[in-house]
């Protein structure tokens, strides 16, 4: 039981830092840096398209 439970918890990490942005799901490497950054997955056009228009 508890093996399963861990093995669940790292295959949830694991598709949390697969690289791939919230908005445009492209794969990029500077999702991982601005999840560590900033706490959201985005691509770094994604991020100044937020930071320039916030809607």
């Amino acid at each position: 039981m508890t093996k399963d439970l861990e093995k669940d918890k790292k295959d949830n990490i694991n598709k949390d830092l697969n690289n791939i942005c919230d908005e445009c799901k492209n794969e990029d490497e500077s999702v991982f840096q601005n999840l560590i950054m900033t706490g959201f997955k985005l691509c770094k056009s994604c991020r100044v398209s937020k930071t320039i228009f916030p809607l």
